[in-house]
């Protein structure tokens, strides 16, 4: 089968290549799934560099979500269309992967939004709801929005009836996000805190930060008194510091995300994450959106677009 094999570690994609390899044979327990689409996480991409806490031994097939159908498997149908989280293995013709992270693929999505669906919002749903404790009608400051994990945290904070201010450096990105998604208001970094404040009165409830550096530096300042400023990531690069007295003053909690390692410590949350996650997409509450539908053999497009941040929402390769 074809597969994406990533055979050694290079900061250019030199050690990446498509290539034929022996198809999965699966163990007691696990499904063999036709992939018809794999979603791309910045996790894969990290990978490839070797910068990313799960390094796996090479040569390793990366890709961690997908949809698809059935060739085999103990409790579903051979045809059957379904979805799968895999840390590993997602970029290729066929994947093996354990029953327990295989599910029926709602009817709803198409295969590239379904395959969208699994890490974004869990991401997202950790941060909101379990981290963030989200209330209907707090404002939720939502930075790196036009990013996979970014629309999925705009999209669940309006489906949980938040106020959502989205913010980035492209203005075109977040137009499209506006009107795609009901949301209060839009606003470009950097420089955005007083019209922060101005939009929610005084500073947003939740704000919910992958980039920090500069970023981080300004949240601090409009964050409302209580409010939960949830540290996703670090994509601008630098680490931010925070003087303790500003949290003491404005009395608010710097938590942060691990959604992945918040369901293996706490497994029976993690089910219940993943359950309602999926139910509100059975439901018609969310609204995963595919940048582009891109083929295997142009993997290379779809790892320099999300290199240089080129996309709104998530990329997907079709084997």
């Amino acid at each position: 089968m074809k597969a994406l094999v990533v055979s050694a570690l290079s900061p250019d994609l030199s050690g990446t290549a498509l290539a034929e390899v022996p198809a999965p044979v699966p163990r007691e327990g696990q499904v063999l799934i036709r992939v018809s689409a794999a979603a791309l996480n910045y996790p894969d991409l990290l990978m490839t560099r070797g910068d990313y806490q799960l390094k796996p031994s090479l040569p390793f097939v990366p890709g961690m979500e997908v949809a698809g159908d059935v060739v085999s498997g103990d409790g579903f149908v051979p045809g059957e269309a379904v979805v799968a989280g895999t840390r590993l293995g997602g970029f290729a013709e066929l994947v093996a992967v354990d029953a327990s992270a295989v599910r029926r693929k709602p009817v709803r999505l198409s295969f590239a939004q379904a395959a969208s669906v699994g890490t974004a919002y869990l991401t997202a749903y950790v941060t909101l709801v379990r981290l963030g404790r989200i209330q209907p009608s707090e404002w939720v400051l939502v930075h790196g929005a036009s990013g996979g994990v970014g629309w999925a945290t705009v999209d669940l904070a309006r489906a949980l009836g938040a106020r959502v201010i989205a913010t980035g450096r492209d203005q075109a990105k977040l137009d499209l996000i506006a009107r795609a998604l009901p949301i209060e208001a839009t606003v470009t970094v950097p420089g955005f805190r007083e019209r922060v404040k101005e939009i929610t009165g005084g500073g947003a409830d939740v704000i919910v930060d992958p980039v920090g550096g500069d970023v981080f530096d300004e949240s601090v300042r409009c964050i409302a008194f209580g409010g939960r400023l949830l540290v996703v990531g670090f994509t601008s690069g630098r680490i931010a510091d925070v003087s303790t007295n500003m949290p003491l003053i404005k009395g608010f909690s710097v938590i942060g995300v691990r959604a992945g390692e918040y369901g293996r410590r706490f497994p029976d949350k993690g089910r219940e994450n993943v359950d309602a996650v999926w139910r509100l997409a059975e439901e018609g509450r969310l609204n995963p959106h595919v940048d582009r539908e891109i083929p295997l053999e142009r993997w290379r497009d779809a790892f320099e677009a999300m290199r240089d941040s080129r996309l709104v929402g998530k990329l997907v390769l079709m084997p």
